[in-house]
């Protein structure tokens, strides 16, 4: 194992703080796919149950290494956002906005792809091979060439470049409350089935884009926009990046931590990443769906929320899902489902203001509202 130090821009006199990289495994892998994989924990910072998974996979792959069974380079950042952790307001954390400029340490991150099209399109060959590596180091250089003048923009800066070059990214994040789940783009589930089955994932959300630029969406996107703007090249569309939700926030114990890290485990053996016969993992519980399927059941008014359905469940349309209850003037609101699927995260917090997330659940057919992935 090796341990590597990235100093972020100071924000103030007489304070630093870094981001910590792990790397074990032999650089360019055996030549087959992935041979380079990057797993990062936390970005938002108050997410905790990623942090004791990839405190899990450190101890995991160092044994793993030890004994010559690494056949592809990995790349582990257990606490991708310092900044985040250090913030506390009135003894609870607020790891998901920067508190300097109120954006969210999961969005804005650079997508270069306009950019660097122009040069491509001199460069590029009818190799594959030889084009992924073209393209790798424009997007590089064009990231490491941004101005960065924040703490904030140094941090995705940082974490960007460390990810840029891997063929799989995981992003390890939580929700409120809920199932596991993940995100990945449409055509790149044929390559993440097999990590959403392991995981047993209650539902697994695809979309060609997200709209709001998160890390995994920085690292796949510009392919897509490369492939489409360069039709006469071959370009490889294999940067896997896929958010991984474990649950929820208060999910933090080891036998739910052992139980994931053992899941990606399987899965990173099933894709030859580490040496061993594969484990063929159980059905899906339920199966991909669109993102824009995706329902969100937003508060019609202040008040304390009861879940009247069973999160996990598979629900129909029409189904209560929970209650709004307004103490003071004695009424009590039932939000239903407004499609089938699977109701997959419940709110945090037994009191939800007006306008605030209650539940979402995963449809199988798209909605006619827009569905973003929230603030």
């Amino acid at each position: 194992m090796r341990t590597e130090h990235h100093p972020l821009l100071s924000p103030s006199l007489g304070t630093q703080r870094s981001i910590t990289s792990f790397h074990f495994g032999p650089a360019g892998g055996s030549g087959g796919w992935p041979r380079k994989v990057y797993i990062q924990a936390s970005l938002h910072a108050g997410e905790i149950p990623g942090m004791l998974v990839a405190h899990l996979l450190r101890q995991q792959f160092a044994d793993l290494e030890a004994r010559g069974l690494l056949q592809a380079e990995i790349v582990l950042v257990p606490v991708a956002n310092p900044i985040g952790l250090a913030q506390q307001l009135h003894y609870q954390p607020q790891g998901r906005f920067d508190l300097a400029s109120g954006e969210n340490f999961n969005r804005l991150y650079s997508e270069p792809s306009a950019q660097v099209i122009p040069q491509l399109r001199e460069q590029l060959t009818q190799d594959a091979d030889t084009n992924r590596s073209l393209i790798r180091q424009a997007l590089r250089k064009a990231i490491a060439d941004e101005p960065v003048y924040t703490e904030l923009q140094s941090l995705r800066q940082t974490l960007h470049l460390l990810a840029l070059d891997a063929d799989l990214v995981l992003d390890l994040h939580c929700d409120f409350a809920g199932e596991v789940h993940i995100y990945s783009h449409s055509e790149h589930w044929p390559l993440v089935e097999d990590l959403a089955a392991h995981l047993q994932c209650g539902a697994s959300l695809l979309a060609d884009e997200y709209g709001v630029m998160p890390f995994d969406e920085a690292i796949f996107l510009p392919w897509a926009r490369i492939r489409a703007a360069l039709p006469q090249f071959p370009v490889p569309f294999d940067s896997v990046a896929v958010t991984v939700e474990l649950r929820g926030e208060g999910d933090v114990d080891y036998r739910l931590a052992g139980q994931d890290s053992q899941a990606i485990l399987h899965y990173l053996t099933g894709r030859g990443v580490i040496a061993g016969e594969p484990v063929a993992p159980a059905p899906l519980p339920y199966p991909a769906t669109p993102l824009s399927g995706s329902q969100t059941l937003i508060a019609p008014h202040a008040g304390v929320i009861v879940m009247r359905a069973e999160l996990g469940s598979v629900v129909a349309a029409g189904d209560a899902i929970a209650d709004v209850i307004d103490p003071i003037a004695g009424t009590t609101t039932t939000l239903h489902a407004g499609t089938d699927g699977m109701f997959y995260v419940f709110a945090r917090h037994p009191y939800v203001v007006r306008g605030g997330t209650v539940a979402k659940i995963a449809g199988r057919h798209p909605l006619s509202e827009r569905n973003l992935l929230g603030a």
